[in-house]
């Protein structure tokens, strides 16, 4: 049996070589000695051999700035823990080699659900944060018994798939849009209401017996980003996501930022005066408004991969789609850049990777005609397609093993 991983409460979260590694770390990865933090020194230390290929005791307690007897006693509870495992010893240096340690892959996993109005995904992942198996179907607006269903199904295949060891995953994120049953997009049909204040932890008790975890989906992508995408980089960004519909999501210095009410990032629902009164953002941005408009145009348009290399005439209607989308974008992207100053601006979901470049190019191309203080670059968001799956996938692991904002403030420091 392994052994088992620790118990942490339940808490709801999101240069070059090495000098360049180094400065990463230390931007992120203070340890802190104080009483009552040995919880966040771990996730800490764990966090820092994660980012690592390899790494040595004198090398994490350099870069933490934990002392080198609480590094030793927290990798030797994280090897006994299966978390981290020794990988030899370093040669060719005077005194006794240092042992090398890096992280186990194995040592836990997570589940990521995303649920919307035209797909389901599912995958799982592993504690060096590798996807190990996925699955998507393509289903417009899936009630909740349909997604019960299809859990059901596809989740011992994508469990064996990906070799999880079902005695160490950690739990499951959930990843939906808000108000997923409230908001009518084209083709909704009325019994979506249904999952109208459904309870997501009922619903999926007996086909995911794990702890589960619910976040918003655009909130989930920009976890994603943060940990496994381009957060290093750019430690605050505006991440947009384009599925179904329209999503926003706020990183401050590497902190998903929720707002008062949890609301913030609702970019989808700023007025949109150029398409009529009443008209929203979210009108023209999502890929339910350009399958309408191919629609319209008589191209049947069921899934993203239908949008490239399609019959003749699409490509212009996609176009035109881009056009439009960079145009309602610019007023919305201008309030961004006036009020929180990202080092970037990201885009991601589940349009396609050449229209996210398309529609990057026209909309640094327009934003740098306007006069502002400063302009950040817009980019295309560096997880993949499955952004939302994979971020809430994060969440367990963000909630008992690495660290977080929360955790650190409840830790002291």
């Amino acid at each position: 049996m392994p052994p088992r991983l620790p118990a942490f409460d339940q808490r709801q979260t999101a240069k070059s070589g090495i000098e360049a590694r180094d400065a990463r770390l230390t931007l992120s990865l203070s340890g802190t000695n104080l009483e009552r933090a040995g919880d966040y020194n771990q996730r800490i230390v764990l966090q820092a051999i994660r980012l690592t290929d390899e790494t040595t005791r004198s090398e994490l307690a350099r870069v933490t700035g934990l002392t080198p007897p609480t590094i030793v006693n927290i990798t030797k509870r994280l090897i006994d823990l299966g978390l981290v495992k020794p990988a030899g010893r370093l040669q060719g240096k005077r005194g006794q080699p240092a042992m090398r340690i890096v992280i186990d892959p194995d040592g836990a996993f997570a589940i990521g659900l995303n649920i919307d109005r035209d797909h389901i995904t599912l995958v799982t992942l592993d504690l060096a944060g590798r996807i190990r198996s996925r699955h998507t179907r393509e289903i417009a607006f899936a009630l909740p018994e349909t997604v019960v269903g299809y859990v059901r199904e596809m989740l011992p295949r994508l469990l064996d798939e990906g070799g999880i060891d079902r005695a160490r995953i950690l739990g499951v994120g959930v990843a939906l849009p808000d108000d997923l049953g409230r908001i009518s997009l084209p083709h909704r049909p009325k019994d979506y209401d249904a999952w109208d204040d459904i309870d997501l932890g009922v619903l999926l008790r007996d086909v995911l017996p794990w702890p589960l975890h619910a976040d918003n989906d655009a909130a989930s992508a920009a976890l994603g980003e943060v940990h496994l995408g381009n957060g290093i980089a750019h430690p605050s960004f505006f991440y947009l996501l384009i599925s179904a519909g329209l999503g926003g999501g706020l990183v401050i210095d590497r902190s998903y930022v929720r707002g008062a009410n949890s609301r913030s990032g609702e970019i989808w629902a700023m007025p949109d005066p150029e398409r009529g009164e009443g008209a929203n953002v979210q009108d023209t941005v999502s890929l339910s408004a350009l399958y309408a408009r191919m629609e319209a145009h008589g191209h049947q348009v069921d899934c993203p991969e239908a949008l490239i290399d399609g019959p003749a005439g699409q490509e212009a209607v996609i176009l035109k789609w881009l056009d439009d989308a960079a145009d309602t974008l610019v007023q919305p992207l201008i309030a961004v850049n006036c009020l929180i100053n990202p080092a970037a601006v990201l885009i991601g979901g589940r349009l396609p990777g050449k229209l996210v470049d398309g529609l990057v190019e026209r909309l640094n191309r327009r934003m740098a005609g306007h006069k502002l203080p400063v302009v950040a670059p817009v980019q295309r968001a560096g997880a993949s397609d499955d952004a939302s799956a994979i971020g809430a996938a994060i969440i367990p692991f963000l909630d008992q093993l690495l660290p977080s904002e929360s955790i650190l403030m409840q830790a002291g420091r």
